[in-house]
């Protein structure tokens, strides 16, 4: 099985006869015998996927890294950290997902009206099943937890995912930027119910 080590800004992936789906452009360097081959903007995983994302306004582009050896990818030197998945499911802000593992799905969960933003944090990324995750962030990831009754709330260019029993909703005119004038359109926030873990980076995109 394929597997996924952050060292850093850079993810290493070991490939033994396998394969794995990674941002397209994401590859710095390689060494043994190893394809890359698009694999579409729904991930893929069909059409339904795909279409949800158009409806969604977002598109993942992925490629497939297959065959033995050892692959290294990074997007502009970005931190990575990798999640491991037993069963469960991790929503991720789309730009912040690098690659994941065989045998994981990708899909769209939708947690709000798009445009009431820029559309950061509205339509995620949902991965679930058995395997590995990497994310980027602009600096460490911060794991947050949400008990029930003590709800979170994330400034939406700070989340980076999700994982539990949570629910999301959305804190209108409550905004960082548009305490200190940088705000543009109607700020917001986002608001986790339940019990889980939410994912933030220390810098805001």
């Amino acid at each position: 099985m394929a597997t996924l080590t952050a060292d850093g800004r850079v993810l290493q992936v070991q490939l033994h006869g396998d394969a794995v789906r990674a941002v397209t452009g994401s590859m710095v360097a390689f060494t043994g015998a190893v394809q890359f081959k698009h694999a579409g903007a729904g991930g893929g995983d069909g059409m339904r996927a795909a279409l949800k994302r158009r409806v969604a306004g977002e598109s993942v582009s992925l490629m497939e890294c297959s065959g033995s050896g050892t692959a290294y990818l990074a997007v502009e030197a970005r931190q990575v950290a990798v999640v491991d998945l037993v069963g469960d499911t991790l929503s991720v802000e789309s730009e912040s997902l690098l690659a994941v593992s065989p045998g994981l799905t990708l899909d769209v969960k939708f947690a709000g009206m798009s445009g009431i933003s820029s559309g950061q944090g509205l339509a995620t990324t949902t991965v679930s099943g058995q395997g590995q995750v990497a994310l980027m962030s602009e600096g460490p990831l911060i794991a947050l937890e949400v008990a029930p009754g003590q709800p979170l709330v994330v400034d939406p260019d700070a989340f980076i995912a999700s994982r539990g029993q949570l629910s999301t909703s959305f804190v209108s005119g409550v905004s960082w930027k548009s305490l200190v004038g940088e705000g543009s359109g109607e700020p917001f926030s986002i608001r986790f119910d339940g019990a889980g873990t939410v994912l933030v980076q220390p810098a805001e995109r």
